[in-house]
Parts: C-alpha cells; structure tokens; sequence
C-alpha cells in the first residue's frame, strides 16, 4: 500500500538498491538514480569478447542478510538467483612455494596449522573464540543499528573496552598466533575494507568468525546477476531506477531537502533523500550550494581514507583448473608493503595481490575452454601518492601479468585474449571516490560507529547516507546493514 511519499535514492550501488527495496516494500515510492549506464556501483559488470567480468565485490559472506532483504519483501532470494559455495574460502600463497587453504573445516584447518607451528593450533582457537565475541557484540547486535548520538556510543563503550577494541587486527592475532605466515593468514582481512590491519581496529576481526559461520558464496551468473536479481525485485515492488542520470545537486528549502537535480535539468522531487554515493561527493558536491554541505565536505576531506586498487581485468584462451576461487598472492613483505600502501608516497617495487578466479565456480563466464580473471593490488589514494596512473597504469599491469606467469598462471601473457584496467583515478573519475580511494573513510577506531558519517544527516532533517562511507562500512554486509539501519530510520519519519 502507498503511503503517498516519495523517497530519491542516489547510486544503484549494493547499499543503495538493498535501501531502495526495503523503502519500497514499506510503500514509499522509490527513486534510484544511477550515474552509469549499468547498476551495481562497485559491482559494476564489464563484457568483452565473451568474458564476463564482476568489476567487485566478488565475495558474498553473510547470505542471511540477502535472504532477510528478500523476506522483508515477501520474495525468497533462491528464486532470484542461484548462490554457490565456494571452498576453500582462500588459497594463500607465499613466494616461497608455502600455502594455506582456508577452509571452513577445523580438522583441515588445525592440521594446516599444526604442520607450520603446533602450538598455534590451540592459539587459532583461542582467536576463533575472540572473533566470534566480536562478531556477536559489533555485528549481529550493533552492525545495522544507527548510531546518531554520542549516547548509543558509551552505551557500547564497555564492550568495546572488554574487547580491547584499540588493539590493531595484528597485534590482536599475534596475541594468540606465533607464526608469521599464519599472522599475516589471520589478519589480511581488514584489507577487504579498506583497513591497515596493523591500524584498524580489532573489533573488524570479526570477519573471520562472520566467514566461518556463513561461509563464502558466489552467485551463479557472477556477482552482477545478484545486482540483476536486486533490480528486478526493486521494479517488481514498484519502484524506478533511471540510469545515466548523474546527480548535479540537491536542491533544499531550510534544513529539508526538496528534489534532486540531474545533470540534464531532470528534478526529481523527494519527501526523502537517500545518498550511496561517495560521502565527500555528497556533501562538497550536491550539497555545494548549502552551507551544511560546504562545511561536513570540508571536515569528511579532512579524514583518513582508505588505499586505493589497481585491477586487471583479463581473459585467457585456456583454462586453469590448478588455481581456486579466491588467491591471496602475499608478496615479500607484509608489514613494509603495508605501511608503504597507507602511508607512503609512492609506487612500492614489490606487491601483494587478489587473484580472482570465478570460472573455477562458474565457467559460463567465459567462452568455452576459456577463463576470465581479475587481479587486484592495494596502492595508495591519490591524495597520499602523486602517481601518474595515465603513464604508470600499463606498466604496473604488465608488472603483475609478469608476476601472475611466474608464480601462478604458466604462459599467462601468450594466452591473452582481452585486458583492462581500473585504477585510482577511475575511482575518482567514474564513481567518485574522494581521493580515488576505494572503500571511503579507512576503518579505524575513531571513524568507525558514531564517529563515522551519521545513517541520517545530524542538521538536514530528510538526507540520509548509506554504502561504505556509513555505518557500519564497507562491504557487502556492511553496506546491506547500513542499509538496514537507514531505511529503518526513514520509514520512522515518514510514519511519523
């Protein structure tokens, strides 16, 4: 049933379609407005020659969350699209031939574990336990509940202090783990959201109990099908997504917002504004007429951000049944290599990588006998390096495709068949990411909760904010949360 309200969602990115669903669902007619020619943010998909290539996330960790979307739609997720679970989770590799299958099976693992250092087996379980402490007081009580007042933030400061969440991930794992390889094997996940794992903060250890408990998936068709299947219950319910419709401004009457304008002159008037897209973007940008916008602009730029990615998108003409799924390709250094990513100004000489396989799962996303791949390497935003991604772009891909046929992927280079790439200033340029930075404000302790950019904006009374740059954060069931926690508190005002 209609409320008679209308809602304007910016981005068709994970956050913004999930916030769009649930506003439909409760009879607020919806609005997405997508800057590109294709849904997904992010999960944009890139087709060439018969490859079908995810630009990301290609790793679905929290299902339940999907599910629940679709539930709270009366819908069931599996006749949308088809999940596969993906085993091991992670193939991690070292240079020097060594490598840890991570799995969701204690025996396997305890045996990996036992053979590099026995005692850390009893250390890992130990961690587990911490980890599954984490997840269940930041995750399942607080991940998609909205933090606006400083309140809510003491009211969870005790647990906080219970779980030593100033510690970092690594010196958390390395107060159980004793081993090196398995430390950097334990802690590296920050880095899926954009964290230094020697600065964020322990509460995002986390993710391995979230990882053991749902495991990994992937959707039948890749990680676009699960944006088709988003869109398709979006417009099912009603509601409207209008692409290439880049947003210029929100126009605003006192402290509401009123309707948002396109590019072309096209306004879209709102009772709510919802915003998936970058934070700085939204404030600075559409919000650059406004004296709230000038000045939360200023103080977002001010914070720290997260690294950047540089991604090789490429096809062979062969397939490659040795590798798996997901490969973490740790180079030489872990902590130097980290430091430089965060911290440095420039391009390190060595790197580590993501080597993304989803033929290995799904080999309809290639032509037959063929396989599709993506690579990526963390580097740093563009506001701490001034790299000249135009001129150091191919030479950085022919770098990593040189390393991909030495260590992994025999003969690499004389099978290409189709190649891309997506770097910082692809970030910046196409989704608008401050500083080309590719997961919004860096994860850490003070950024994080009531200390990140508010579900809803403290001064204009109808703007909301969801996607990485919110609460909780990146990734998908960071943003699927945060989209949660907004749209409960939209359908509150306009109840109200």
């Amino acid at each position: 049933m209609s409320t008679g309200k209308y809602a304007v969602v910016i981005g068709a990115g994970f956050g913004g379609l999930a916030l769009a669903i649930r506003l439909q669902a409760a009879g607020i007619q919806t609005t997405v407005l997508e800057k590109r020619d294709k849904p997904g943010g992010r999960a944009y998909v890139y087709e060439d020659r018969g490859f079908v290539f995810d630009a990301g996330p290609t790793v679905i960790t929290d299902p339940s969350a999907l599910e629940e979307l679709f539930t709270s739609s009366g819908r069931r997720l599996a006749d949308y699209v088809e999940l596969l679970p993906v085993s091991p989770f992670y193939r991690l590799c070292w240079e020097d031939g060594s490598r840890f299958d991570y799995v969701n099976d204690q025996t396997l693992l305890d045996s990996q574990i036992r053979s590099r250092n026995p005692a850390d087996v009893d250390g890992y379980r130990r961690f587990l336990d911490y980890s599954r402490a984490v997840f269940e007081a930041g995750y399942l009580k607080l991940g998609s509940v909205p933090f606006l007042t400083f309140d809510r933030m003491v009211m969870a400061a005790p647990q906080l202090v219970r779980l030593q969440a100033w510690r970092s991930v690594y010196g958390m794992v390395s107060s159980f783990i004793e081993d090196d390889k398995l430390r950097q094997a334990f802690s590296f996940h920050s880095l899926l959201v954009g964290g230094n794992p020697f600065a964020t903060s322990s509460i995002y250890a986390l993710i391995h109990a979230l990882e053991r408990r749902w495991g990994i998936w992937f959707p039948r068709g890749g990680t676009g099908a699960l944006v088709r299947a988003l869109v398709q219950l979006f417009e099912e319910l009603g509601g409207r997504l209008e692409l290439n419709a880049p947003v210029a401004r929100l126009t605003a009457e006192g402290r509401r917002l009123s309707a948002a304008i396109c590019t072309d002159g096209r306004r879209f008037p709102a009772d709510v504004v919802a915003s998936n897209a970058d934070v700085v973007h939204t404030y600075r940008e559409l919000l650059g007429q406004h004296e709230r916008g000038r000045r939360e602009g200023r103080r977002l730029a001010g914070k720290r951000f997260s690294m950047s990615l540089f991604v090789v998108y490429f096809g062979l003409k062969r397939q490659h049944p040795h590798l798996q799924h997901h490969t973490v390709c740790f180079g030489p250094r872990y902590r130097g290599l980290i430091e430089e990513i965060f911290k440095g100004t420039g391009l390190a000489e060595d790197f580590s990588l993501y080597l993304h396989a989803p033929c290995i799962t799904d080999p309809s996303l290639a032509p037959p006998g063929c396989s599709g791949f993506y690579v990526l390497a963390p580097v740093p935003h563009l506001g701490r390096a001034a790299i000249d991604w135009a001129q150091e772009g191919a030479r950085y891909r022919d770098r990593i495709l040189a390393y991909l046929e030495r260590h992994y992927i025999p003969n690499l280079r004389q099978d290409l068949v189709t190649c891309r790439i997506f770097t910082p200033l692809n970030f910046r340029d196409e989704l608008n990411a401050h500083l080309g930075s590719a997961f919004s404000l860096e994860p850490t302790l003070t950024q994080s909760a009531w200390f990140r950019p508010h579900n809803r904006d403290d001064e204009i009374a109808n703007l909301y904010i969801v996607g990485a740059g919110t609460h909780p954060g990146a990734g998908l069931p960071g943003v699927v949360g945060s989209a949660k926690a907004t749209a409960g508190l939209m359908i509150e005002e306009l109840a109200g």
